[in-house]
C-alpha cells in the first residue's frame, strides 16, 4: 500500500509540476493542448504526451505536433514519434517556372512516363474558315496543285503537343544565368475534313515538329525569367504537289510579371536547303521571322488567354499571323474545359503558308500548365 500511495504521489506531483509549465509553453505556442484534449481524465498517459512533446515539440508546427499524439485507441509508445515532414515546395509556382521547372520542383517520375509535360496547348476544337484553300500553291512548278479540291470550310483541328526534360545542371552562376536545362519537344497539328463524308472524311494536312530545346535559368523571381535555344524542324510528310517544310534555330527570351502575365520573345533563322529539293523557298516570306507569345492567367488559374502575333518583319511587304486562344472557365471535369481560338493571317497550317484566311474554332482544351 505504502508503495502505491508513493507511486501515485510521484505521479500526482509530476502532473502538478508540468501543469505549472503549461502557461509558458501556451506562451510559446499551445504545444500542450492535443494532449489536455487526447487524455482528460487519464493522468498517466497524459504525463507521457507531455514528455514526448516537451523537448522537440517547440520547433513543430500545430499541424505537426497533431501527428505525435497517438489516437486514443491505438497502443501507448514509449518512443518518440517522428515529427512530420515540413514541405519545401510553394504552393504557387507561376506559368514560366511551372512550364520550364525553373525551380527545379517537378514531382514527375523521371523513370516513367511522368517526365512527359505539356508543352503547347493541347486542344480539339471544330474550325470554321473564311477562305477554303482548295487548290495549294508554292514558287515552284511541281508543288502546285493541278485541280481544286471538293473542301468544306468547316473542320476538326486539334493539337497535341508535349515535352521532356533529357539532362540539367544546377546551381550555375555564369554571366546571370543560374540553371540549365535540356528538353526533347514534339507537336503535332491536325485538320481533319470531319464532315466531308462524301470524299470520306480525308485529314486535310498533319504538320510534324520535333524540337531540341535548351532552357537557361536567370533564377529572377520577375523580369527576364528564361532564354531558349532551340532547334525545330517542321513538316507536313506529304508527297508532292503538297510537301512542305522547313529548318530552323531560334533564340527565346521569357519575361514575367505577378504571376500572372508572362512574353515570350522569338527570333528565328531558317537553316538553308538545297534549292532544288525546297519544297517552299518562299516560306520565310510568309510564316515570317519571329512571333510574339503574350499569355496571362489569373492566380485562382480559372481561365487562360493567350495571343500569337508572327510577323515577316518586312516594310515593304509585310505579312503577318494573329492567333487568340481562350480556355474559359466553363470545365467539363477536370481534364478539359471549353476553348476558343481565333485566327488571322497566312500560315494556319504548312499548306497554307502563303494562303491567307480568317478562321474560328470552338472546342475543349487539356491539360496546360
Amino acid at each position: 500500500m505504502k508503495i502505491a500511495i508513493k507511486i501515485n504521489c510521484n505521479i500526482l506531483l509530476s502532473v502538478v509540476f508540468c501543469t505549472a509549465l503549461v502557461p509558458s509553453a501556451y506562451a510559446g505556442g499551445d504545444i500542450f493542448l492535443p494532449c489536455a484534449q487526447q487524455y482528460p481524465g487519464d493522468d498517466a498517459e497524459r504525463l507521457k504526451c507531455y514528455d514526448r512533446l516537451a523537448a522537440p515539440a517547440s520547433a513543430l508546427t500545430p499541424a505537426a505536433r497533431k501527428n505525435i499524439v497517438p489516437d486514443e485507441n491505438a497502443e501507448a509508445s514509449t518512443t518518440p514519434a517522428t515529427p512530420a515532414a515540413v514541405p519545401t515546395r510553394s504552393t504557387e509556382r507561376s506559368y514560366l517556372t511551372r512550364a520550364w521547372n525553373l525551380d527545379d520542383l517537378s514531382n514527375r517520375d523521371p523513370s516513367k512516363l511522368g517526365r512527359l509535360q505539356p508543352y503547347r496547348q493541347n486542344y480539339l476544337v471544330v474550325n470554321r474558315t473564311s477562305n477554303p484553300n482548295r487548290q495549294p500553291s508554292s514558287p515552284l512548278i511541281d508543288h502546285n496543285a493541278s485541280a481544286p479540291r471538293d473542301m468544306d470550310a468547316a473542320e476538326v483541328k486539334f493539337q497535341l503537343s508535349f515535352k521532356a526534360d533529357i539532362g540539367d545542371q544546377r546551381n550555375i552562376d555564369f554571366l546571370g544565368i543560374k540553371t540549365f536545362r535540356m528538353w526533347g519537344a514534339y507537336t503535332q497539328q491536325s485538320n481533319w475534313q470531319a464532315f466531308n463524308i462524301r470524299n470520306s472524311s480525308p485529314f486535310r494536312e498533319t504538320i510534324y515538329e520535333p524540337e531540341l530545346i535548351a532552357t537557361l535559368g536567370t533564377g529572377h523571381v520577375s523580369g527576364l525569367k528564361l532564354i531558349n535555344l532551340g532547334w525545330v524542324h517542321q513538316s507536313n510528310g506529304r508527297s508532292l504537289p503538297e510537301s512542305r517544310g522547313w529548318y530552323r534555330i531560334y533564340l527565346l527570351g521569357g519575361w514575367e510579371w505577378n504571376d500572372t502575365t508572362s512574353i515570350m520573345v522569338r527570333g528565328w533563322q531558317r537553316i538553308p536547303e538545297n534549292s532544288l529539293k525546297d519544297d517552299n523557298p518562299d516560306i520565310s516570306d510568309y510564316l515570317g521571322r519571329g512571333d510574339l507569345v503574350i499569355r496571362w492567367e489569373p492566380k485562382d488559374k480559372s481561365q487562360a488567354i493567350a495571343m500569337l502575333l508572327r510577323n515577316n518583319l518586312s516594310r515593304t511587304h509585310n505579312r503577318g499571323y494573329e492567333q487568340i486562344d481562350w480556355a474559359t472557365p466553363v470545365r467539363f471535369g477536370d481534364a478539359a474545359r471549353m476553348h476558343i481560338q481565333m485566327t488571322s493571317g497566312f500560315g494556319e497550317s504548312l499548306t497554307d503558308y502563303n494562303h491567307r484566311q480568317n478562321t474560328i474554332g470552338l472546342g475543349f482544351s487539356f491539360r496546360e500548365w
